[in-house]
């Protein structure tokens, strides 16, 4: 955490926008089972590894790339609905932040730095996990799936952030864990800091340039 906090320290760095799933609470693998175990009972033939690169975007894009039109938006809304449900399900007893994380937002909100969440989850998504961690307090600004019209990696979700928090793009570090939240963070013209949590660092290599540090947590 030394080099973030030097480059925070060293940068015109006002705000800090995080992610959500992978990148607060190690809660990817529970989506990615309950899109398995939907999809597998669909009769798809997919691996519990193709799923997870499938997991980002909106719930009903999602379904759309693994089912391309086989179900209208209606459907692969309540689809998405029943997903959540069993991922609330089986993540309630685990849920917990990433290590160090408390202690680091405690350190961010004593410097005065803003911070909000930008994420690809529905609003029920992120209550579940701030309000279950007890953090809502340390955030000025909420951005979920239902907020946007694009998707990561469009910039939308992150450049949305940034408004409600009255900061510029280029005065943002965002947290993310997936290729395409960078990509997204890179596209709204911010840094970032790559939790591994869920991908592979070489993962990562065509946004090097825009990668502050990479971790696994935050202490």
């Amino acid at each position: 955490m030394t080099i973030i906090r030097n480059f925070i320290q060293t940068h015109p760095i006002h705000a800090l926008l995080f992610d959500l799933n992978g990148t607060m609470v190690h809660d990817m693998p529970y989506h990615t089972r309950a899109w398995h175990q939907i999809f597998v009972s669909l009769g798809v033939d997919i691996t519990y590894e193709d799923t997870k690169k499938e997991c980002y975007g909106k719930n009903e894009e999602v379904i759309e790339r693994v089912m391309p039109g086989q179900f209208p938006l209606d459907v692969r809304t309540e689809m998405g609905w029943k997903k959540e449900a069993i991922y609330r399900r089986e993540f309630e007893a685990e849920l917990g932040l990433i290590p160090g994380l408390s202690a680091f937002l405690q350190e961010a909100s004593q410097q005065n730095l803003k911070m909000a969440i930008g994420s690809a989850a529905i609003k029920e998504n992120i209550d579940f996990v701030i309000d279950g961690c007890e953090i809502r307090h340390y955030f000025d600004a909420l951005v979920s799936a239902d907020d946007v019209v694009k998707s990561k990696p469009h910039p939308e979700t992150f450049l949305k952030c940034a408004e409600k928090l009255q900061t510029h793009a280029t005065h943002c570090l965002v947290f993310e864990d997936t290729p395409k939240g960078v990509e997204c963070a890179v596209n709204a013209g911010m840094h970032c800091v790559v939790l591994l949590t869920t991908h592979e660092k070489d993962e990562f290599n065509p946004y090097k340039d825009w990668v502050v540090d990479y971790i696994h947590d935050y202490k």
